[in-house]
């Protein structure tokens, strides 16, 4: 299983799926967006970051439709996007949120025999996490993604 997320830049999970291994980055964004519509209408502007996984003419119209603009680094048959120079930080930025599900709270090692039982270890993992970067947040912290004041 793979856990694809939709979060802020300080890493709050807004959105999430667990799927099969081989479903794709794409497809499942598209779902996602499907089953929570107000995460756009509710936030008009917004620009998702991706990787080099979210492209296609076809998928880039569908979120036009959308009106979403992803901002992506390009692709070597592409010219430079709009926001290049901005991708290499904010996509460190996707990286640290990553490395806090999946190395922090260990994902990866989530001792979880069935698949019930490795969707209820990710949904503790990733309640845990919103729990502590809302609470990090609110009271002024410096690391709003830490879970050391916890014991994790």
């Amino acid at each position: 299983m793979r856990l694809r997320l939709v979060c802020t830049l300080h890493g709050l999970p807004v959105a999430f799926s667990l799927t099969a291994a081989k479903a794709g980055e794409r497809e499942t964004l598209l779902d996602l967006l499907a089953v929570e519509p107000g995460l756009i209408s509710a936030r008009p502007g917004q620009m998702p970051i991706g990787d080099r996984n979210c492209f296609g003419r076809t998928f880039e119209d569908q979120l036009a439709e959308l009106d979403i603009r992803l901002l992506r680094s390009a692709c070597k048959s592409e010219p430079e996007r709009p926001g290049a120079p901005l991708f290499k930080p904010l996509r460190e930025a996707i990286e640290w949120v990553n490395e806090t599900f999946k190395g922090r709270l260990n994902l990866e090692r989530h001792r979880g025999h069935t698949p019930g039982g490795v969707i209820a270890r990710v949904m503790q993992h990733i309640l845990a996490l919103t729990a502590a970067i809302w609470h990090n947040d609110h009271t002024g912290q410096p690391l709003v993604r830490s879970l050391t004041a916890y014991d994790h």
